[in-house]
């Protein structure tokens, strides 16, 4: 062979190399474009599935709202709010003049405020009053009544002294002077929410929630909201009303007595001694504290540290964010930038509504970011966890936080 033929099949043989390259180049070019491709249309895929997902989300929080509302009106339709009596000058005097009477006296007191828990039996409930009545200030012998006996002789010591019976005592007294029959019946919080018919009646403000502001849907305590804990289906027995439910078995299994009061991120963190108490009960007695967080999305030591105004008056942290502070602009803990959220909700939030129960209700799924640079639907993307445990994204990453 010449070195010229030699040279042409060399240059034949680099010349079918080159084009193999040039081929197989433009295959992996070709692959990585498909690639892309995919990788676009994946991406494009988990976007309108996220967007999807979160319109599902804003639909499932919309139905519960609504379902919400159905218990609230069914139970108030259930229920026949009582009529008050007139309590005045005259019917103070008297029920005085029954004290005077002893024990027999004081059962009569205690029949005509209607907030004993009896059979029914109108001799056999005044036997069992009286019987009541005569044992005095006896902190373990509580009445069957929304009131906390031993709390109450624990609170008011010249009770003690006195040797009164608690619950006449309230009933002729204590009442008037806006003494508190148990620790989750705000006095000052019912007063201002039922003022013209206590200012109208003369009544105590147990007597007008057993006999009437139970049955209207009155809270008790600005940390028992009864529309909520109704929407939880308890099963009321007749003529108990919502909060006695809660303290007697509504507890037990979890049922929540407000929205940011989440029964088992508290028990998870209260003191083992504490847990078989409702969780409520402990967190206004002695909870709050002791820095303990009722939601995770709270947090009562942090709210104190970052208001101090607060922690010098000695106010209950969550009672004052709720009436107070989400009106002053108080953020309730670092996971929640409240100013930021009412920026981004915007006209959307209803007026008067408190925006973290806005976000917990709903609004998490209608703003993108409900804290600066935490975009809701990113989030939801890489913790479609949170939808199965049914919790909003901040909440599901202050979990996180407090480990």
């Amino acid at each position: 062979m010449s070195d010229s033929e030699s040279s042409s099949g060399a240059g034949a043989a680099a010349a079918r190399l080159l084009d193999k390259v040039q081929t197989a180049a433009g295959r992996l070019v070709q692959s990585r474009a498909i690639a892309q491709q995919a990788q676009v249309r994946e991406a494009l895929t988990r976007t309108e599935l996220t967007l999807a997902l979160n319109q599902a989300l804003i639909g499932r929080a919309e139905a519960r709202a609504r379902l919400r509302v159905v218990a609230f009106d069914a139970y108030r339709a259930s229920r026949r709010p009582g009529r008050l009596r007139r309590r005045g000058k005259l019917s103070r005097n008297f029920e005085q003049l029954l004290a005077r009477l002893g024990a027999p006296g004081k059962a009569l007191v205690i029949a005509r405020a209607g907030v004993w828990r009896g059979t029914g039996r109108l001799l056999f409930d005044l036997r069992h009053m009286a019987a009541y009545a005569r044992r005095g200030a006896h902190p373990q012998v509580p009445p069957p009544a929304l009131f906390d006996q031993a709390w109450y002789l624990e609170t008011y010591p010249d009770v003690v002294a006195a040797g009164a019976s608690p619950l006449a005592h309230y009933l002729l007294e204590g009442g008037d002077d806006d003494r508190s029959p148990h620790p989750l019946f705000d006095v000052a919080h019912y007063r201002r929410e039922n003022g013209a018919d206590l200012t109208a009646t003369g009544v105590t403000p147990l007597e007008h929630f057993v006999r009437r502001g139970a049955a209207l849907g009155r809270n008790p305590h600005p940390l028992f909201d009864i529309a909520y804990y109704i929407a939880q289906s308890p099963d009321l027995q007749p003529g108990e009303d919502p909060l006695s439910h809660y303290l007697r078995i509504g507890w037990t299994r979890e049922l929540a007595p407000h929205p940011l009061i989440d029964p088992a991120w508290y028990r998870q963190r209260a003191p083992r001694a504490a847990r078989h108490l409702p969780p409520l009960l402990h967190y206004v007695e002695a909870g709050w504290r002791q820095g303990l967080s009722p939601h995770p999305l709270f947090d009562p030591r942090w709210y104190l540290e970052q208001n101090p105004d607060i922690a010098q008056a000695g106010d209950e942290p969550l009672s004052h964010f709720l009436l107070h502070g989400a009106a002053e602009g108080r953020s309730p803990s670092p996971w929640f930038d409240l100013r930021h959220y009412l920026a981004v909700r915007g006209d959307a939030l209803a007026p008067g509504s408190n925006p973290l129960i806005d976000y917990l209700q709903g609004g998490a799924w209608a703003v993108a970011e409900p804290r600066p640079g935490f975009p809701t639907a990113a989030y939801l993307a890489a913790t479609p966890e949170l939808v199965r445990d049914g919790i909003t994204p901040l909440e599901h990453w202050a979990r996180r936080q407090a480990g």
